[in-house]
């Protein structure tokens, strides 16, 4: 009975314990809501900017992606402060000290994204006062913004996993792990979009600049992410989530009529134009969950062989199809949103053809440069996926 009563506190005590590490800090919830927002906003002004145009600065999307940096920089701020003047001696121990205070690496990483993507807004109206509108995704400060974005989703993914990999409690693995996925997933959609002018529409999808592409950035991320994961399939929830995450998107943009406001108007479109409907990810991605399943932590060259040559001719033998299908009048509904352009569009055949195709000099399809290029992915798919091994074997590391 005196053993009993004795050993009540520590049972206590441990009790508390395994309820603290199975709480996941509200700062990881703020983090992931701010992804959320700067990716949905970022998808909500493109199509703002292919269905209405840039008509003032302050647009729905870019307050939304706004609201994003803010509240990912003012809550890994307070966790910052926090942590060095009044955080445990694990708070401190699990920490990252910069310029004399110290937090977690992922809030660090938030921290400085926050800071570029505010810091781009003012330089951004700047250049469009001085140069006029974008042409092009790409611009000096969009690039800023960019950086910050993708900062932003990188930090998130960092604190979901050290969180991941703190945990000793099943429960707490499991949810920690699921939020790293969650995040992983928006930052392979963030690296879509930031590559849509390579590999999102279906006119793309018979050349191999396509291929090339698409090994070079997706083997990489989906490797990294899957190696650093403590669930089964990884690689398949990421993508299914960027997925979700596009069509959820296009399903909902359409619902809102609206006009173009600035000229010239060369296809005068009446609702919201989504972005283009994302690539079958999920497919080669259950592939490279499988090889996973069957190397485990084994010969990463012959591993990152098998991912390469797996994932692009996944890819070849889906894409390929479903080009096809996008540009048929089949795809041409709600659900597929194909054959949707912006308002500046001069609409003619082009839309139903292939571009960036693998032509010879008298401007034909040649079969051989096709294959030679698709050689070429092939080597880019196999040096990607070895990166990304390589990254998410320092990922499984990742404590603070």
């Amino acid at each position: 009975m005196e053993a009993s009563v004795a050993t009540l506190p520590r049972l206590r005590q441990a009790a508390r314990t395994e309820v603290r590490t199975a709480t996941t800090p509200w700062v990881l919830y703020a983090v992931l809501f701010s992804s959320t927002c700067i990716v949905v906003g970022l998808i909500w002004d493109i199509s703002w900017h292919m269905t209405v145009g840039r008509d003032t600065l302050w647009t729905a999307p870019h307050v939304l992606e706004q609201i994003g940096a803010s509240v990912a920089g003012l809550a890994c701020g307070w966790l910052v402060l926090k942590t060095t003047f009044a955080g445990s001696a694990d708070q401190r121990a699990q920490s990252v000290r910069f310029w004399g205070f110290r937090g977690p690496l992922g809030a660090w990483i938030c921290i400085w994204g926050a800071l570029a993507m505010i810091g781009s807004v003012p330089f951004d109206n700047w250049w469009h006062n001085a140069y006029g509108l974008d042409v092009r995704i790409v611009s000096p400060p969009h690039v800023v913004l960019i950086m910050g974005m993708m900062a932003i989703q990188l930090g998130a993914m960092i604190m979901a996993l050290g969180a991941q990999n703190r945990a000793d409690v099943e429960r707490a693995e499991r949810r920690s792990g699921l939020m790293y996925l969650y995040a992983a997933g928006i930052f392979v959609a963030m690296a879509a979009i930031f590559a849509t002018e390579y590999i999102n529409n279906a006119n793309v999808m018979h050349g191999s600049t396509f291929y090339k592409v698409t090994a070079g950035v997706f083997p990489l991320l989906l490797l990294a992410v899957a190696r650093g994961s403590k669930l089964r399939w990884p690689a398949t929830i990421t993508a299914a989530v960027y997925m979700g995450i596009f069509v959820v998107m296009i399903w909902i943009l359409q619902l809102f009529p609206a006009t173009p406001k600035l000229a010239p108007i060369y296809n005068p479109v009446t609702r919201m134009v989504p972005i283009a409907f994302p690539l079958l990810l999920v497919i080669p991605a259950v592939a490279l969950d499988l090889l996973m399943h069957r190397f485990r932590d084994r010969r990463d060259w012959v591993l990152a062989a098998a991912a390469g040559v797996a994932f692009v001719a996944i890819m070849l033998a889906v894409h390929w199809f479903w080009a096809e299908f996008m540009l048929s009048p089949a795809a041409r509904n709600h659900v597929f949103a194909a054959d949707q352009w912006a308002y500046m569009s001069r609409l003619g055949p082009w839309r139903y053809e292939y571009w960036t195709l693998d032509l010879d000099a008298a401007g034909k399809w040649s079969p051989l440069l096709f294959a030679r290029g698709m050689g070429i992915a092939l080597v880019i798919g196999i040096l990607s996926s070895r990166v990304g091994l390589a990254w998410g074997s320092w990922m499984r590391r990742v404590q603070r």
